[in-house]
């Protein structure tokens, strides 16, 4: 059978995300847990959990998930959290003690630890 449109979208969003998110669903999930995760972050209006923290609980749902149980509001998700990852990444970071600054506890957060090789 050949593969529609919207089937080489969503491979090539999969491939992106497995490639950007680098933590384990246990690794992240050990990380979450951490005052370091949710110390860094902004948060909406009446909210005390960063964006970026809900992020990383969402992440771990997608991770615990097979390839054909994924949604489409799934692949919209791994579509955000690859752009997220890409823009971080982008700014490179600090020039010093990367390994406990902000910049990575953020990326962290949203599955990519920027020191794993």
């Amino acid at each position: 059978m050949a593969k529609t449109h919207d089937d080489l979208d969503k491979s090539a969003i999969h491939a992106d995300f497995k490639s950007v998110v680098n933590m384990t669903a246990g690794a992240l999930e050990k990380w979450l847990a951490t005052e370091d995760s949710r110390s860094v972050g902004w948060t909406h209006d009446g909210e005390s959990e960063a964006v970026g923290h809900q992020e990383g609980a969402r992440i771990v749902e997608i991770l615990h998930r097979r390839k054909a149980e994924l949604t489409d509001e799934d692949y919209r998700h791994m579509r955000k959290v690859v752009g997220y990852v890409h823009r971080h990444m982008a700014q490179g970071g600090p020039a010093e003690d990367k390994e406990h600054s902000r910049w990575r506890y953020s990326l962290m957060n949203w599955g990519h630890d920027p020191l794993k090789g």
